[in-house]
């Protein structure tokens, strides 16, 4: 599984971005597709993450600021940021998560993709 990410850049604060992020190679047994992001000096943290069947969870400092959404034909997943705040700072990374009951859960990354949040 590969995956592509694009979409960062430097925005004002209360500005808005959208990430979004492509899979490709074998994707039978992807089940969750999602974003995480790690700041200078912290550790890599979960920003939302959705299901096959749309369900999703977010990281409680961007509930109602992201939206995550998933394309299963297209096998994407964006994420679009509104009202960033300059603590929004960091890498974004796509995660997709592999499942089988042989090997359980196997986790591909993006590249990850810079968002800088500064006036």
């Amino acid at each position: 599984v590969q995956l592509q990410a694009s979409g960062g850049g430097l925005v004002q604060p209360g500005g808005s971005l959208r990430l979004s992020c492509a899979a490709s190679g074998n994707l039978g047994r992807i089940v969750n597709m999602g974003w995480y992001r790690q700041a200078p000096g912290k550790q890599r943290e979960l920003v939302a993450r959705i299901n096959r069947g749309g369900s999703t969870n977010y990281e409680d400092s961007v509930k109602g600021r992201f939206t995550i959404s998933r394309d299963n034909a297209k096998s994407t997943v964006d994420l679009q940021l509104n009202s960033l705040k300059p603590e929004d700072t960091a890498i974004y990374y796509c995660n997709a998560d592999d499942w089988s009951p042989v090997r359980g859960t196997v986790a591909y990354w993006g590249q990850g993709t810079q968002v800088t949040v500064s006036s």
